[in-house]
């Protein structure tokens, strides 16, 4: 456990309060919600109490261009969140990542971590490209069916990105909405719908949004209850990985299968 996760202060009479940072694109309104959401239905259960930190990079068209220039920002971020000496740091931004070429989220979070070390305040970096993959497999997957929000050459990138991490994608539904800010406005329970279009047989996982602007929140519980195998999110994923890293019980009260308490 690193240093400054050893100096979260206690709390009289709770547990310790720990700082969450996250690096978020401009348009993206969803992680700072759902993020928290989680985290807070955590403190109903459990002692540990968090706050919420962010540092923007601008993007508003989920296109490679602006990817790639939005990604390149990522290091200031770092910069910025680390003077806040957040505890456990979260890159909230899946497609930016794994747009960028296959094993990438492994080259990301050794220079975001490199910016905190040379700030003199060492912290624990998550990307939630790496969050997913990291989370189907605890999860067992070895095939997932995935919903995105991306254009269709995007959400084929995702699916390869996957695959080259041994977890084998069955069907993928691409809603290719290109504007980040309408990716945001769409409802959840939606979802309920949408995840249908999928034959989930032999399917270990279904990523109901593989996207973290994407809202899925409220549906995961909904959908894993109906079709009867874990459901998750980039979002879930990215949560249940700070948790880790964060040296605490990855449980909450929603979330799905991965935030149950089994892992």
């Amino acid at each position: 456990m690193s240093n400054n996760i050893q100096k979260a202060p206690l709390l009289e009479g709770l547990g310790r309060l720990f700082k969450i940072g996250q690096i978020v694109p401009s348009s993206n309104v969803t992680m700072e919600t759902e993020i928290p959401a989680i985290f807070r239905a955590r403190e109903t259960i459990l002692p540990e109490r968090f706050t919420f930190h962010s540092s923007r990079m601008r993007m508003k068209k989920v296109t490679q261009e602006e990817l790639e220039a939005m990604d390149a920002m990522s290091l200031k971020c770092a910069q910025e969140l680390s003077d806040a000496h957040v505890d456990v740091m979260g890159y909230a931004c899946l497609v930016a990542i794994m747009s960028m070429g296959r094993g990438y989220h492994c080259v990301s979070e050794v220079n975001l971590h490199q910016e905190t070390v040379a700030n003199d305040f060492p912290t624990p970096v998550v990307t939630s490209a790496g969050a997913l993959i990291n989370g189907l497999k605890v999860l067992g997957a070895k095939q997932i069916s995935i919903i995105t929000p991306y254009m269709r050459p995007l959400t084929d990138k995702v699916v390869d990105y996957i695959e080259h991490q041994g977890i084998k994608v069955k069907e993928s539904i691409a809603l290719e909405i290109p504007d980040n800010l309408e990716v945001a406005a769409q409802n959840p329970l939606n979802l309920l719908e949408i995840y249908k279009q999928l034959d989930l047989t032999d399917v270990d996982v279904l990523v109901a949004s593989a996207c973290v602007q994407m809202p899925s929140l409220e549906a995961i519980d909904l959908i894993q209850a109906e079709c009867g195998i874990p459901v998750t999110s980039a979002a879930v994923c990215t949560t249940y990985e700070m948790m880790k890293k964060l040296g605490i019980e990855a449980k909450s009260t929603i979330g799905g299968e991965l935030l149950s308490g089994k892992y």
